[in-house]
């Protein structure tokens, strides 16, 4: 999983966990039927249209609201392989982790990617690449055991093979 590539899906700043997944959707935990009504608020067309691989890139703020881990699963289960912002809020940033959705920080990549583009993200570097702008970012690199924690699908796989070790 060193490097993931997609087009991408562009939203704007403080996109909160209620536009991620709308609160009346919570009464579930299935990853499947979150993922049918990722972003339904932001934008109504993006989980019939969102394809395997593709890439959310956010403004400042990513995930702010509540804590819970249903936003980061909802992205995850529609098959967006990872997560770029100017900023992500706290608690989204550590639920994203925990359920093994990586994410990225950078502001000049924010601002600089369009809606559409296709991007290709190196997971070790933190090199983000838009292949349509042949223009190339930094991001805040993953530290190498967050990589191991996102390899493994989240906090809970990683805790259980290192015990099973």
């Amino acid at each position: 999983m060193n490097q993931l590539r997609g087009k991408v899906w562009k939203f704007g700043d403080d996109i909160d966990t209620d536009a991620i997944i709308p609160a009346r959707y919570l009464n579930t935990s299935d990853p499947r039927e979150l993922a049918a009504h990722c972003m339904e608020d932001a934008d109504p067309s993006f989980a019939g249209r969102v394809q395997p691989g593709d890439i959310i890139v956010a403004g400042k703020n990513f995930g702010c609201g509540s804590s819970r881990e249903h936003a980061p699963i909802a992205v995850k289960a529609a098959g967006v392989s990872c997560v770029i912002a100017a900023s992500f809020a706290r608690i989204f940033y550590r639920n994203a982790f925990n359920i093994g959705l990586p994410i990225f920080e950078s502001p000049e990549a924010a601002a600089k990617i369009q809606e559409g583009d296709e991007v290709a993200v190196d997971v070790e570097s933190g090199t983000i690449t838009n292949l349509t702008r042949n223009e190339q970012y930094r991001a805040t690199p993953v530290p190498p055991f967050m990589q191991e924690i996102i390899a493994a699908g989240g906090l809970i796989n990683y805790v259980a093979r290192r015990l099973n070790g």
